[in-house]
């Protein structure tokens, strides 16, 4: 999986949303490694794709990011958003975190082309937080969580768009995670469109 080439991620059954090296390791992580799919209904991703694409289309991709863990991509933050995005905010605030706790400003807003992809890497938790929750937009893609110190150990979480995932340790600071596009039996060869995360975290303070 390391390495500075394109990644060339493994399959995922379908319906199997969440697959793992061990059923030890699937145990382990069953609370820390959580995907709904069709979190969002369809007009709820139009909606917040729709407020995403003008903010999105000022910036190019790009192949060099500042730590090299990802490639092909163009990010923004967006803090103000529209009284429907809002709504659907607040909901995943509630699927992911606890009444009261403090999360990190501005959303954070990953999209990948159709070739990009998240090499391996660990983020940094006083930086991104503890726990993160992430909507999968426009196409599906597969996210592989390996163990830092048992790299044979590994968690596949696939993410349809409208999905929504949440990570939290030991997960986020156990495992490096990898993202690119499914491929193989069972699942759609990849999309022609891009893929777009948005991605809150809870602050560590």
């Amino acid at each position: 999986m390391a390495g500075s080439g394109r990644l060339a991620l493994g399959t995922l059954p379908v319906p199997g949303w969440v697959r793992g090296s061990s059923p030890a390791v699937l145990s382990r992580l069953r609370d820390a490694a959580v995907v709904r799919p069709g979190f969002l209904s369809a007009a709820e991703e139009e909606t917040l794709s729709r407020e995403l694409e003008p903010q999105l289309r000022r910036r190019r991709y790009e192949y060099d990011h500042w730590d090299a863990a990802i490639h092909g991509f163009r990010e923004t933050e967006k803090s103000r958003w529209s009284e429907e995005s809002r709504a659907i905010l607040q909901r995943v605030q509630a699927a992911a975190f606890s009444p009261g706790q403090t999360l990190l400003s501005p959303v954070h807003v990953l999209d990948l082309e159709p070739r990009g992809y998240i090499k391996p890497h660990v983020d940094s938790i006083k930086f991104c937080g503890a726990t993160i929750a992430g909507l999968s937009l426009l196409s599906p893609s597969v996210m592989r969580l390996v163990h830092t110190q048992e790299p044979g150990e590994w968690l596949e979480l696939l993410l349809e768009p409208g999905s929504l995932y949440i990570l939290s340790p030991p997960s986020r600071h156990e495992h490096s995670p990898v993202a690119g596009r499914p491929s193989g039996a069972g699942l759609p060869s990849p999309h022609p469109a891009t893929a777009c995360f948005l991605l809150q975290g809870l602050s560590p303070l």
